[in-house]
């Protein structure tokens, strides 16, 4: 799914965004993915989490053994991840990259690339990227993709009519081939909670396949 939005460029976006973002927003783990890890991925290797923001995927993986490279655009959001990585004492296991993944993407294969929320209002093949990122998992790896289904009232999304696709066409827009076993593939409902506490029910389509060994 591509967005577009009057700046089209991504780094002064999102350098925006995070500057006017509370420093303690996104510093958890997603409920989503602690599960899926825990089912699907128990031995800590190497990861990768694409569009990594305040780092709460990463340094949740880091505290449990991965070696995580932490990808963003926003040089804020990096830093904070790079300072909260110091205070919970895992630096050595988070390792900050920031590439605008609509031009570079970061060398190297991971035991686990995780794209959780990767949705932008700026120009970008989503399809693209995820193709990308599936080809860095290493062999026997893991690509989870944790994504929005439904629009919550506090999304920059809210009140447009949006079709998301289902988690079957996400899977065949990966043009992944036998190789490939598919894990996880469907999109449920859950109670989100959004900035000061507000909830909703949402979807997600939650996406695991992996990589013969």
């Amino acid at each position: 799914m591509t967005h577009t939005t009057d700046a089209n460029d991504s780094v002064s976006f999102w350098e925006k965004h995070y500057a006017g973002m509370d420093v303690r927003w996104g510093t958890k783990p997603n409920i989503v993915l602690t599960g899926l890890i825990a089912d699907l991925a128990p031995t800590p290797g190497t990861a990768m989490d694409l569009g990594c923001g305040h780092g709460g995927d990463a340094l949740w993986l880091a505290a449990r053994g991965w070696d995580v490279t932490a990808v963003d655009v926003s040089r804020t959001a990096l830093d904070r991840v790079a300072a909260n990585a110091a205070a919970a004492d895992v630096a050595d296991r988070v390792h900050t990259r920031r590439h605008d993944l609509a031009a570079t993407f970061p060398d190297g294969t991971y035991d686990l690339v995780t794209a959780t929320y990767f949705h932008t209002p700026v120009t970008l093949s989503r399809e693209d990227v995820l193709r990308r990122a599936a080809g860095a998992v290493a062999p026997g790896g893991l690509l989870i993709v944790i994504e929005h289904a439904s629009v919550a009232p506090w999304s920059w999304q809210a009140g447009q009519d949006i079709r998301f696709p289902a988690p079957a066409e996400v899977i065949a827009s990966l043009r992944l081939n036998s190789e490939w076993r598919v894990e996880r593939g469907h999109a449920p409902q859950r109670t989100a909670t959004g900035p000061g506490g507000r909830t909703a029910t949402v979807t997600d389509n939650i996406i695991a396949v992996r990589r013969a060994g």
